[in-house]
This record gives C-alpha cells, structure tokens and sequence, in this order.
C-alpha cells in the first residue's frame, strides 16, 4: 500500500528534512506519524502525494512508482488518496455542503450522485445540522470534519492526515480520533501525523516516530518491529 526504501529528502540550502526512511505500510492499516514540530512529518506525507520529490530513494504508493511518477499522472495518484491538511483550506464562500460537493463536481459526478454522495458524507460526519454554514460559522472540529468529508469524496484508499486534531481541544480532538477509526474499520488505510502523544498513548495503534528527519522507531501496541 505504502512503502519507503532508504528515502531523504535534502532542500535547497542543505536543510535535511528526511534521511534514510524506510517503511511500509499495508492495506487497511492505521498508522500514527509522531514527532516534534520540524521532525519531518509533513515533509514525508507530502512525499507521498508528490508535493515534494525525494532527493534519494524510492517510494511506492498505491501500487504506483511515485519517485518517478510524471507531472501529468500526479492527478491520477491523488484521485485514490484522501488528503487532510494542517489548516481547513476551505472555501470561504460556499457552505459546508457546498465545499464538499465541489470536491465531486471536480471529479466528474453527475448531479443527482453528488448531492446524493455529498449527503451520505456530511452524515458520515456528524454535520447534518452544520451543512449549510459557511466555514466561518463553523468551530475548529466542525472544519475538520468537513474537511475529513471532502478528502473521502473519491472513495480513497489512503486518507492521509496532517496534524488535524493540531488545534483542537482534547474532547473535540477524540471526536476527530473517533471518526478516523470508524473510516479505517470501513476499510479505508489511514496514516495520520501528529505531535499529541496524549492521544496516541490512548489509542492502540502502530506508531512511526521521526526525530530530526530519521525513523527512530516503529512500534505496534507495544511490540517493536
């Protein structure tokens, strides 16, 4: 589903973000990204959706190259990824059911399945009362949760999460954790970055730790691997 071999990641300058990261991660996994702020958590989930290149090694996610993956097949790896990032990145201007329904507009559903597909989601999510607020109407686990229905709009088969429980309050925060587990026993692969290690000492989870760019360790409810 997800594999790394001896990936760096070098920026322009010299800053090392990555170095010698390998990995794997399989169907239907769900995977917490710890570190501290500058560990190189963003860095590597970009990687995987060919925000950045690697300045070495290999990287292969969903069955696609994506070290070598061209500019024009980049939309085609990102169709079969859910993608939630720091910040909401929401249309000001469109309401929640608006936003999402957006997302399957631009992947080419008819109308009567996107307002069919946009409903299932807001109730996937809890926002059936919150569908027609604008993102400024919205709390911070509001926007989260529209976001989260958004980057499901093409079914993926990898929801990669950065830091979204970041600004949240601890009680919205398990509200977030919560729905994150309910799409992984749906099936759906989930490798989420986070700084919080409150919550994942709470959950039972298989846990990658970066520190200054290198994998410090990978363990598995306790096990190390």
């Amino acid at each position: 589903m997800i594999k790394l071999d001896n990936v760096s990641l070098v920026f322009q300058g010299g800053s090392v973000a990555l170095s010698n990261v390998s990995t794997e991660i399989s169907e239907g996994e769900f995977v917490y990204l710890i570190g501290h702020s500058g560990s190189g958590k963003s860095s590597l989930l970009k990687l995987l959706y060919k925000e950045y290149s690697p300045t070495k090694g290999d990287i292969e996610v969903v069955d696609m190259d994506v070290t070598s993956l061209p500019k024009w097949k980049i939309p085609l790896l990102r169709r079969k990824l859910g993608i939630v990032t720091q910040e909401p990145q929401l249309l000001e201007d469109r309401t929640t059911f608006e936003n999402i329904s957006f997302a399957l507009e631009v992947l080419g559903f008819e109308e009567k399945e996107i307002d069919e597909k946009t409903s299932t989601l807001i109730d996937l999510v809890g926002l059936n009362e919150s569908m027609y607020k604008f993102p400024s109407q919205l709390s911070g686990g509001e926007q989260t949760r529209a976001c989260i229905a958004r980057a499901l709009a093409s079914n993926p088969l990898v929801l990669l999460c950065d830091e979204p429980t970041g600004n949240l309050d601890p009680e919205l925060s398990i509200q977030i954790i919560t729905l994150l587990e309910k799409i992984n026993r749906a099936g759906t692969t989930v490798l989420m970055a986070t700084h919080d290690s409150s919550i994942v000492n709470r959950r039972k989870k298989r846990v990658l730790q970066l520190k200054d760019g290198k994998l410090m360790s990978d363990v598995d409810q306790g096990r190390y691997v």
